[in-house]
């Protein structure tokens, strides 16, 4: 199958020095195809320069045909109508004269092939679940969903051979993800897309998985990707196992090799000290018994260390383990304790609620962007005050918002833990943040330093280690730009809180992962 992206030897480096991408080779044939790894390694710079967005420092990057790019932020004016957005303007306002009694060429230059644009206008919004009025608001007036799928339909409506999309469902709600859920199952030319929405990628035909520089590819959707490295993660411990005893066995080797060469020297001083041989008979006897030792010494060491080499070449193919168990007992409420109250609640903008929690329930609040779900956290969090009426935590709370703006960034990971802990052990602080992965020196890291993925999870472990420990913990679209390994990571350390959830989220496998109760999040709601 002939590659319609390829990359050779590509390499690029920020402009502060760092390098993001080096000597990458990489081909993409024809068809869906989907990019993952972990937070920082490349994914986003790579499609930038497939699209032409940013120039190679070095080596190759070639796709055939147009190419069509989303980016995770859409850089756009408030102010700007949707048909501007759209690229609609000139080719309407071209048609219109023409359809005045215009012949000047310019108009139908314009035009060109597009004389039933505005129809397939109609058909990509309805495709995308936006309604035709839209065409009659600016962006400013619309939500960051909304925006995304406007600029998907930009791309569609431009039929590109090369589809690039990047993180795609992050900001959308469940009825707009469906939508592209349905877009990417229903391309036929070629697609990119770079995600680690795992019902999205059920929808590609193949999964490069981008690691330590080098693209490793498998075949079908998410599920046969993640039992493909599954497979590939036990086969690697059985190897290291293996090689381990392996290492362990030319040890023993090689000490009783180094044994055996000491009873023979032993040996060859108790025969010169009785002078029972000739001297030039012991002079050659010392000789070839120095050589031998030295071979068997030389054969036995040499045997070890490929041992260690095998070891350490398996060791490279086991993945980093990722999983957080950390007690976590001060966390937890009893069954019949209440968690939270509200009394005739209205949130800014108007929208009522009605919110009671007991004991360790978990809520996952799901709906459409714009209903007020992150508003509802905050406000019960005291970060935006109500409109009117109150909502009243009962026991100590913890708040992971969208965004991760809790830690300072000129403080090390164990010092911003410390600030919400001022009580706690530093020893303690430390070996805690060693459960969360922070080991040894990697505690010590600025904040400001940090990958998106570390920043997670020191962000969760200021939460979760607060003192006091928060008995309800509030999660605002905790997936978004999470890679499988910090997702992973929230989920086991998920596991082991015994305290009250309240999620808002669009991702309905993370709130089964967790074991949170879905409520459809409109106007009102009642939970209690």
């Amino acid at each position: 199958m002939s590659a319609v992206i390829s990359c050779g030897a590509l390499t690029y480096t920020h402009p502060d020095g760092s390098v993001a991408l080096d000597g990458l080779d990489m081909l993409v044939p024809a068809g869906r195809s989907g990019l993952v790894g972990v937070n920082g390694s490349g994914k986003s710079t790579l499609l930038k320069l497939i699209a032409g967005e940013l120039r190679p420092t070095s080596g190759m990057v070639h796709a055939s045909g147009e190419i069509g790019y989303l980016p995770q932020d859409l850089t756009i004016r408030a102010d700007q109508s949707v048909p501007d957005l759209l690229g609609l303007t000139p080719v309407l306002a071209a048609i219109e004269a023409i359809e005045n009694g215009s012949t000047d060429q310019t108009d139908f230059d314009t035009v060109g092939d597009d004389w039933d644009l505005a129809e397939r206008v109609r058909a990509e919004l309805d495709r995308l679940g936006l309604p035709s009025a839209v065409l009659d608001r600016s962006l400013g007036e619309l939500s960051g969903g909304e925006v995304i799928r406007l600029g998907l339909a930009r791309l569609l409506l431009r039929r590109p051979d090369v589809l690039l999309l990047d993180e795609p469902t992050n900001n959308l709600d469940g009825e707009s993800r469906r939508h592209l859920y349905d877009v990417v199952s229903a391309w036929q030319r070629t697609l990119l897309v770079v995600s680690h929405d795992r019902e999205l990628l059920e929808h590609v035909e193949r999964i490069g998985d981008l690691r330590d520089g080098d693209v490793t590819w498998y075949g079908g959707g998410y599920s046969d990707y993640a039992a493909a490295v599954a497979a590939e993660q036990e086969a690697a411990a059985q190897a290291i196992s293996t090689a381990k005893a392996e290492v362990r066995r030319e040890r023993r080797d090689l000490a009783e090799a180094e044994r055996v060469i000491a009873q023979r020297r032993r040996y060859g001083a108790k025969m010169q000290a009785n002078k029972r041989e000739p001297k030039i008979v012991m002079g050659l006897r010392k000789r070839a018994a120095q050589e031998s030792a030295a071979a068997l010494k030389q054969t036995q060491t040499d045997r070890l260390e490929r041992a260690r080499e095998n070891l350490d070449e398996a060791q490279t193919r086991l993945r980093a383990d990722r999983s957080i168990r950390i007690d976590l007992p001060g966390t937890e409420v009893p069954a019949g304790r209440v968690v939270l109250t509200t009394e005739q609640l209205v949130l800014r903008h108007g929208v009522p609620a009605h919110l009671d929690l007991r004991g360790p329930q978990r809520v996952g609040l799901v709906g459409p962007n714009g209903s007020g779900k992150t508003t509802l956290l905050h406000t019960i969090a005291g970060r935006i005050p109500a409109a009117e009426g109150s909502a009243t935590v009962h026991v100590p709370l913890g708040l992971l918002p969208q965004r991760l703006d809790l830690l300072d960034d000129s403080l090390s990971v164990a010092d911003n833990v410390a600030r919400r802990a001022p009580h706690a052990d530093v020893n303690a602080v430390r070996a805690r943040l060693a459960r969360f992965l922070f080991r040894g020196n990697a505690a010590d890291k600025l904040v400001g330093a940090l990958s998106g993925g570390e920043r997670f999870r020191a962000t969760l472990a200021a939460v979760l280690l607060a003192d006091p420990a928060p008995q309800l913990l509030l999660l605002d679209e905790p997936t978004n730009n999470l890679d499988f390994a910090s997702y992973d990571a929230l989920v086991s350390a998920l596991a082991e809180y015994r305290g009250a959830v309240l999620v808002a989220s669009h991702d309905l496998g993370f709130l089964e992962d967790i074991g949170a109760a879905q409520v459809d999040w409109r106007p009102d709601p009642v939970i209690g």
